[in-house]
């Protein structure tokens, strides 16, 4: 199956377990077969957008959500690095513009 799909189905799942509910849960939320869900879940479906909006709405996330992190270049690694590295250059920016401020 499409790689997308595969991602697709992961995050689906990690939002499920997120939760802490069941596909038979999350088959009763949003209309949907438990069966169809784990199909889903594992990429062997290819899932409509229809069935998508379904599943957002039985996870009560956006659709922009089910589809976060499946780009393998959008991958949350360790966002607390970024932050690490953007709030001293924002800081010691802040503080420099402050200065410079006051020589006007």
């Amino acid at each position: 199956m499409n790689e997308i799909i595969r991602r697709l189905g992961k995050r689906i799942r990690q939002l499920r377990k997120q939760q802490g509910i069941s596909q038979d849960t999350l088959g009763e939320r949003s209309g949907l077969h438990n069966n169809y869900i784990g199909q889903v879940e594992r990429g062997e479906k290819n899932v409509t957008i229809d069935s998508l909006s379904k599943i957002a709405a039985g996870l009560d996330v956006s659709m922009e959500e089910l589809f976060r992190y499946i780009d393998p270049m959008k991958q949350p690694e360790n966002r607390t690095n970024q932050r690490t590295v953007v709030l001293p250059v924002y800081r010691r920016s802040n503080h420099d513009l402050k200065r410079n401020e006051a020589h006007f």
